[in-house]
């Protein structure tokens, strides 16, 4: 699976639009907005992005097909998910990605489905949303996600944390296993951490333990760290060995394992801790 940073991700889905503008008179003043609106969807307030989201996925929704339109439904789809934002948000958004994909569907690039499709697979299964999508693509997509699902579930790994003690996630069992994937760059990583840090305090006696791991070099997490001294766990995978392993897509990326090491939740973007409350009550955590 292609592997990209969440924003790395959002930045070529709307340079690709941009680069269309520029090509093309076809390009349009209300295109031009939507990105421009998206683009400043992470200064808004949290109580005000469910209703700016459901906005922008009708105002995509308006937009004549093509690839661009996909292209603007798919990011807003990833920005979608960046906390707590509503079910009826979401489905909004969920909708608007699966008409534009009827209306210009993508072909794959190589063996995997092409990233609308997964994005709209993971949307169906771990946000629940409904999804009316005939495509073959879609049907292999949600394959896919499936398959990977199987893959994190039985994944183990050995990692060094900050003080040069080694973790394996399998020889945890009898505690509950919250692996966090995140990086210091990355703004929704770093708004989630409070919340993991509250709520590693709040379950620690009962055996909960996070794992949080970074694939970047020590002289940039430490440094982080001392300015921000959580208190759960940092593993670092500087051969990004263990997020191959996990393929991870985008972060932060969240995993809960049970007592018995077997995978009951997992998100796959930022949440909150009210979400995560929900995560580690499918662990008996509550």
């Amino acid at each position: 699976m292609l592997r990209f940073s969440k924003s790395l991700l959002l930045i070529a889905l709307l340079s690709a639009c941009l680069t269309g503008w520029a090509q093309g008179p076809s390009a349009n003043d209300a295109e031009k907005a939507i990105s421009t609106k998206m683009g400043g969807l992470r200064k808004l307030a949290d109580s005000d992005r469910p209703m700016a989201t459901t906005q922008l996925a009708m105002d995509i929704r308006a937009l004549p097909a093509g690839e661009r339109k996909v292209a603007l439904a798919n990011g807003l789809a990833n920005l979608s998910t960046e906390g707590d934002f509503g079910h009826d948000t979401l489905q909004e958004v969920a909708t608007t990605l699966a008409e534009a994909l009827k209306e210009t569907p993508v072909h794959p690039s190589g063996n995997e489905p092409a990233a609308p499709y997964l994005e709209l697979a993971q949307l169906e299964r771990y946000e629940h949303v409904s999804v009316t999508l005939g495509d073959p693509s879609f049907a292999a997509a949600k394959a896919t996600v499936a398959a990977l699902e199987k893959i994190r579930a039985a994944a183990d790994f050995t990692l060094t944390d900050l003080q040069g003690k080694k973790w394996t996630r399998s020889a945890l069992r009898g505690k509950v296993v919250l692996v966090n994937f995140w990086a210091t760059w990355c703004p929704p990583c770093r708004k989630e951490m409070p919340d993991l840090n509250a709520l590693y305090n709040r379950f620690k006696d009962q055996g909960f333990v996070i794992l949080a791991i970074s694939n970047e070099d020590v002289s940039k997490v430490q440094p982080y760290m001392d300015k921000h001294p959580y208190d759960y766990t940092i593993l670092l995978d500087p051969g990004n060995k263990v997020n191959e392993q996990f393929q991870i897509d985008g972060i932060p990326k969240s995993f809960i394992y049970d007592r018995n090491g077997k995978l009951v939740a997992q998100s796959i973007d930022m949440r909150t801790q009210r979400q995560f409350l929900e995560m580690l009550g499918h662990a008996g955590l509550k």
